[in-house]
């Protein structure tokens, strides 16, 4: 198995996180902690980016559909989104595992 090129997949916009609107430990607004309040917390951000992998699994299977049946204009541009798409579950599986990992050798630490 080939090792996952990351620059692929993180030059495309479907993966841009962008800059957070509130720096650590400041006020927004007069609250502390508003970017989480509405909604721009990590499990935000987490289930947008699970939305686009999910796009991206659908835009794969629809272009392969076209392929199958014979209505594709450009069958390249069917195998780039397959790729894409394969390449985008591989690295979602992959930073899974390492959330697990780290999430298990935490649980293990001893106080």
């Amino acid at each position: 198995m080939t090792p996952i090129d990351p620059t692929f997949l993180t030059s495309g916009p479907e993966w841009s996180v962008g800059a957070p609107d509130v720096a650590p430990g400041t006020e927004a607004g007069g609250a502390a902690g508003a970017g989480a309040a509405d909604g721009g917390g990590f499990g935000s951000m987490l289930v947008d980016q699970i939305g686009k992998l999910e796009g991206l699994q659908h835009d794969a299977a629809s272009a392969a559909r076209s392929v199958a049946d014979g209505t594709a204009t450009d069958p390249s541009s069917a195998v780039v989104a397959v790729e894409r798409a394969r390449l985008a579950m591989q690295l979602a599986s992959q930073l899974r595992t390492k959330g697990i990992e780290a999430f298990q050798d935490v649980f293990h630490t001893q106080v």
